[in-house]
């Protein structure tokens, strides 16, 4: 039976991905909905080749300007705009698969819209789960929801489980990268440009992500994520760096053996799995060869330079509103750090600040963690703008 799909953030890195996945499926899925930013050149490229039921747009004076362009085209597509758009395409009533992948807390109310109304989900928008992952996962049980992983760490862990008791597992363990930066120093780090933080060595991802990656903050939100994701008390999961990204994550048995899923550093691959799952296909994506991969080497992360990962764990084991804090708070420092306005290594600091600073409540509603998120992004907005005045226009030194 063909599935209808709607891509939140169909004009990023992820969105755009998984409609060359669609493509490959053929008619396994129709794409019935697409949401994106401001990106209307590409949308309107999407539109034209997928032919959607219902496209969302934040901006109010792009989707004027999308509008515009496909009049007299003889496209039956509902343009809806602003802050409630990506919503509307996530609850239309044809679309079964919702894939989430708005970068930030943009994805939070949107997907647990998809949630609410019993849809499957592929997720790949990690603010939703370390923001409000007990009312997320609550929601989805109650309303019989289904969410798929996307990440390809989250994904291949997925798959490592399928079929097995809880209680046969000992711990998960999340490969990691360990980004463009790995071996450099604390004084060398201190120095990072923006630039430099942009090229990641295996992954091709949108700009927010990659400085994740860089900074190990990524794996810090993929603790979070994996402790609702599968139910594991973050004392079982475990971080290791694997610079060749061919292990995407593995599951330690109680038994002592480790299962691991292994794959070419490939996002199309997860997300066609997200799409099809529990079937599986025929994917285009190159495949791997073993015999040519050579070494693998695994290291435990260094949290002494990159400081990122143990305020996840120390989040996490916080509970409450301090993941919200933690996830607000980075999106904002990455974005001075991509403004040019603080350091590399400013970024876990402002976080850190942030998380010691808040005062937590248990989030009993959306609204609770939407408060916590403005008053971390207000926090490290003022942060920068004190220290800026009070040091002549620079942040760090």
């Amino acid at each position: 039976m063909q599935r209808g799909l709607a891509v939140l953030g169909s004009t990023g890195s992820i969105g755009t991905q998984a409609l060359e996945v669609a493509g490959w499926l053929g008619d396994f899925v129709r794409v019935v909905g697409l949401a994106a930013g401001q990106n209307i050149d590409l949308l309107e490229t999407q539109i034209r080749r997928w032919t959607p039921s219902i496209v969302g747009v934040v901006d109010e004076d792009a989707a004027r300007a999308l509008r515009e362009r496909l009049r007299g085209g003889g496209f039956h597509v509902e343009v809806v705009s602003g802050p409630r758009a990506a919503e509307r395409v996530a609850t239309h009533p044809e679309a079964d698969v919702v894939l989430s992948a708005i970068v930030g807390i943009a994805g939070l109310v949107p997907t647990l819209a998809a949630v609410a109304l019993g849809k499957t989900v592929a997720l790949a928008n990690k603010e939703t789960l370390v923001a409000a992952g007990r009312l997320v996962m609550e929601q989805a049980a109650s309303h019989g929801a289904r969410i798929v992983p996307v990440d390809s760490e989250h994904s291949a862990i997925f798959q490592c489980l399928a079929g097995r008791d809880a209680s046969e597992v000992a711990r998960l363990i999340l490969t990691a990268s360990g980004g463009p930066f790995r071996t450099l120093d604390e004084g060398e780090l201190a120095n990072v440009r923006p630039e430099q933080a942009l090229r990641h060595p295996t992954w091709s991802m949108g700009a927010k992500i990659t400085v994740d990656s860089a900074t190990l903050m990524n794996k810090a939100l993929e603790v979070i994520e994996a402790r609702w994701l599968f139910g594991v008390d973050p004392d079982r999961i475990d971080v290791v760096i694997h610079p060749q990204s061919i292990v995407h994550s593995m599951v330690e048995l109680v038994d002592g053996s480790i299962i691991a899923q292994l794959g070419p550093p490939d996002m199309r691959l997860p997300i066609q799995y997200a799409l099809t799952y529990p079937a599986r296909g025929a994917s285009r994506a190159k495949t791997l060869d073993v015999a040519r991969l050579g070494a693998l080497t695994f290291e435990p992360p260094d949290v002494r330079r990159f400081p990122a990962l143990r305020l996840g764990y120390e989040a996490i084991r916080a509970g409450r509103t301090v993941p919200c804090v933690l996830s607000a708070a980075n999106e904002e420092a990455v974005r001075f750090f991509l403004e040019g306005r603080i350091g590399f290594m400013d970024i876990p600091a402002l976080v850190e600040d942030a998380m010691a600073s808040c005062d937590p409540v248990e989030p009993r509603t959306i609204e609770d963690v939407l408060e916590a998120d403005r008053w971390a992004r207000e926090h490290v907005a003022r942060r920068v703008t004190r220290r800026v005045a009070e040091r002549g226009g620079r942040f760090s030194g």
